[in-house]
C-alpha cells in the first residue's frame, strides 16, 4: 500500500477544477532515473525551515501546515543569493501543495502563487486525488540532495530527493491514522523541476519530472 502518492505528471483538468483549488502546481512527465543533471546527488545536510516570509519586498500568501505535518529541507543555504532565493521558492511551493492537501480551506492562494503551466495542473490533480479518496496525511517529509542549475533564457533547474517514509495516511472523515505501512522503495522519489521568474519576482515552478522508487535517493 502506498502511504502517500508521489506528485506525477499533469492529467486533463478543467479550468474550473484548477480554480477551485486556487490553482495548484506540479507537472511534467515521469523521468528515467538515469536522466542526470549536473550537480545532482551532492549537497550538504544542513536543515532549513520552510520560509514563510521574505525581505525581498514581495507580498506572499501565508502558508501554514497542521501541527502533525512537517517538512524538513536540507541544504537551503548555498552562499549564492540567487540560488538561495530559488530554493526558498521551491520550498514554498512544496509546502503550499501539502497545505492544500492537509488543511481544509475554501481557497489555497499559495498554490497558484508558486506554480504555473504544467506544474499548476499536476499539483491540482495531485491534491484532488487525496480529496476524492477522503485521505490526507500526517508525519515528516524530508527533502535532500537539493541542487540548483541555471538554464538558458534565465530559467533554473532544481533537483531534489523526497523521503516520505515517516509520513502516514489519514482518513479525512474518521481522523484515523494508518501507521502499519512498512517502509518501501516507493517512499523515495527524485524530482527534476524547472522554475521561471515571473513579473513579480517569484520563482514559479513550471514543469516537473518525477522518478518514483528512485535508487539514487535511497539510504
Amino acid at each position: 500500500m502506498n502511504r502517500r502518492p508521489t506528485l506525477l505528471a499533469a492529467t486533463a483538468l478543467t479550468a474550473a477544477a484548477v480554480l477551485s483549488l486556487s490553482a495548484c502546481g506540479g507537472g511534467g512527465d515521469v523521468a528515467k532515473e538515469n536522466d542526470k543533471i549536473a550537480g545532482a546527488g551532492t549537497g550538504d545536510k544542513r536543515q532549513s525551515p520552510t520560509p514563510t516570509a521574505s525581505d525581498d519586498g514581495i507580498e506572499r500568501p501565508e502558508i501554514k501546515l497542521p501541527k502533525d505535518v512537517r517538512n524538513v529541507f536540507e541544504g537551503g543555504e548555498t552562499g549564492d543569493a540567487k540560488k538561495d532565493a530559488i530554493l526558498a521558492d521551491n520550498e514554498r511551493r512544496i509546502t503550499s501543495i501539502d497545505e492544500a492537501i492537509t488543511v481544509d480551506a475554501e481557497k489555497h492562494p499559495a498554490l497558484a502563487f508558486y506554480s504555473s503551466g504544467d506544474a499548476l495542473l499536476s499539483a491540482a490533480n495531485h491534491v484532488q486525488g487525496f480529496y476524492k479518496k477522503d485521505k490526507t496525511f500526517v508525519g515528516t517529509t524530508r527533502y535532500y540532495d537539493r541542487e540548483v542549475r541555471f538554464l538558458k533564457g534565465g530559467a533554473a533547474a532544481v533537483t531534489y530527493c523526497e523521503d516520505t517514509s515517516k509520513t502516514y495516511p489519514k482518513d479525512r472523515r474518521t481522523g484515523k491514522v494508518d501507521r502499519s505501512i512498512p517502509e518501501s522503495e516507493q517512499d523515495y522519489a527524485f524530482y527534476n523541476t524547472r522554475l521561471d521568474k515571473n513579473e513579480n519576482g517569484v520563482w514559479q515552478t513550471t514543469n516537473v519530472l518525477t522518478t518514483t522508487a528512485a535508487k539514487r535517493c535511497m539510504p
